[in-house]
């Protein structure tokens, strides 16, 4: 069977992209899940370059890796100055890692302009750098930069710089497209230029600038690239780097490359949510392979389709990276929607054959209103449950009422919420403040039903969003409020719509609180008996489920 090894530059290349920053401690949890993830080389940094770095490499000798090699990342020497003493090739050494990357110039364009010397000197600082590093370190992998667009400008000496690595003793020259503008029929046609010309083992580093960084991977490997080099979820400066998230379950399930195991690449979702999450950044939803949206179906066709065969809209089983199929409702729904989702929610139809169309007009109906489902299956929940008889009455609301009162120009506006509302025939009459007036309102009511209900302190919110429907209205416009919220077990999304962003906000909140209920009552959440628990006092402060509802949000309600 080929081989492949996956060279994950994350750590290095991936940093330099725009918002990406990783702490010490976090290169080295990434570094560990990388090695969980089966990946062959991980790039850890460049010594020469910063002091993080270098407490990097001093921090992941500490750390046993079971499949990864750690690789320093640096330079050919400078001009005029011998490998031994040149500081960027001494740091190199001192990282004391078993495998050294250095990149040198391709493109004569950069040895003119960027490094300003001559040509032969440039391919003497290659083949004297990978000559003296070869000489004190197992492994040496050379990065030909801006290979590409070197030759396409000056084909002979592009591979007058790489013969130079190869004939210094370069255990793998990869060649890179820099500048990702090279498109994958071009790639192609170089690549197998050089693998007719060279033995040597052949990698490959690509850009995204093009859109093709995947493609031009994958082309690669198709024309007998031995390594491919990437980040996760395509992270890198400008456009990012070839994403590995997308390269590596190409090589095994399209092309039959084992890089890494079956068992593996069940992990590839958790590692990429891992590193967004270390990242503080967003996870991309519609990222292939392992993004929320990439098993998705909504369109009714579909998802009858995919209920007797998933083949028919999934090229591959979600589960084998680690992801798995969804179907969203929307007005685009059909019945088949519908029932999945039952089937999903543990919700029994039993004999009400007219249930599922019942359900699907009242959803097409309130979509037409404004509602949208696909990100608040909590709502669409207790939209079915309604419909089937099957929505318990938790509590009843006497009413509510909220102030937001501004005293003068400079302070900050107050808001109070007072709410009654009954639960067992008990009447709570009880008042709250907030930094807005949603978040006013949420802790009111749950101040009231915390005693009743304590499983509500385990809530909490995780996101807020509102969206103005007919905006040509202006301050008059409909506005939907979507809360996503959670608990130690799950995670649920709420939905409300009216002119009224209060009544909006309301409505998604009753939805969230009244959805956190029934799992507790239906045993599916932590701490729960399916009873309605005797009152209690508390003095925890309260922790609301708009608590962190955005200013713009609170501008728009006042």
């Amino acid at each position: 069977m080929r081989k492949v090894k996956v060279y994950d530059t994350t750590l290095r290349d991936g940093t330099q992209g725009e918002e990406i920053a990783f702490t010490v401690e976090d290169k080295v949890r990434i570094a560990q899940k990388l090695d969980e993830l089966g990946i062959h080389y991980i790039e850890g940094g460049w010594p020469g370059s910063n002091p993080r770095d270098i407490e990097f490499f001093a921090k992941i000798k500490g750390v046993r890796l079971r499949h990864a090699k750690v690789s320093a990342f640096g330079s050919t020497r400078r001009a005029r100055t011998r490998p031994a003493d040149d500081p960027n090739i001494q740091a190199l050494l001192e990282a004391g890692t078993s495998v050294v990357t250095i990149f040198g110039k391709s493109w004569d364009l950069h040895v003119r302009d960027a490094l300003r010397v001559s040509l032969d000197e440039n391919v003497a600082m290659i083949q004297d750098s990978v000559r003296f590093l070869k000489g004190r370190v197992d492994e040496v992998i050379y990065d030909a930069e801006h290979f590409f667009d070197g030759y396409k400008r000056n084909p002979e000496y592009a591979l007058r710089t790489v013969r130079a690595a190869g004939e210094a003793g370069a255990d793998c020259i990869v060649l890179c497209d820099t500048n990702g503008g090279t498109l994958p029929v071009e790639l192609m046609e170089i690549f197998k230029k050089v693998r007719a010309e060279f033995k040597h083992p052949l990698g490959i580093h690509t850009h995204n600038d093009a859109e093709v960084a995947v493609a031009n991977t994958i082309c690669a490997v198709a024309m007998g690239a031995e390594q491919v080099q990437g980040t996760m979820n395509g992270f890198g400066e400008r456009c990012g780097n070839a994403n590995l998230c997308s390269i590596i379950p190409n090589l095994v399930l399209k092309m039959g490359i084992q890089c890494v195991s079956n068992e593996q690449l069940r992990q590839l979702r958790n590692v990429s949510r891992f590193i967004y999450e270390l990242g503080n950044l967003k996870p991309w939803t519609h990222q292939p392979y392992v993004g929320k949206s990439a098993f998705a179906h909504k369109g009714g066709v579909h998802v009858h389709a995919v209920q007797r065969n998933p083949e028919t809209y999934e090229h591959i089983r979600p589960e084998l990276v680690g992801n798995r199929q969804r179907v969203l409702i929307s007005d685009l729904s059909g019945k088949s929607n519908v029932v999945y989702k039952a089937e999903e929610f543990n919700i029994d139809f039993g004999k009400d054959e007219a249930a599922a169309h019942r359900i699907l007009a009242a959803l097409k109906d309130l979509e037409n209103k404004g509602y949208q489902y696909e990100g608040a299956e909590g709502s669409f929940e207790l939209l079915m449950k309604e419909a089937l008889g099957k929505r318990r009455k938790f509590f009843d609301l006497q009413g509510f009422r909220v102030i937001v009162e501004k005293r003068n120009e400079k302070e900050e506006p107050h808001c109070e919420a007072t709410i009654m509302l009954r639960v067992d025939g008990v009447t709570e009459h009880t008042a709250a403040v907030g930094n807005g007036p949603v978040n006013a309102l949420d802790n009111a009511v749950r101040k009231a039903l915390e005693t009743f209900y304590p499983g509500l302190s385990e809530m909490e919110l995780l996101d807020y969003k509102v969206r103005i429907l007919d905006e040509h209205k202006g301050t008059q416009a409909v506005t939907r409020v979507l809360i996503e919220s959670g608990d130690k077990a799950s995670k649920w999304g709420t939905v409300g719509v009216s002119p009224n962003i209060i009544e909006a906000s309301w409505q998604a909140l009753l939805d969230s609180i009244e959805f956190k209920l029934h799992r507790d009552a239906e045993g599916k959440s932590p701490k729960s008996n399916g009873t309605v628990p005797k009152r209690k006092t508390s003095s925890r402060p309260r922790r609301g489920v708009a608590s962190h509802l955005s200013r713009e949000a609170e501008k728009v309600a006042k």
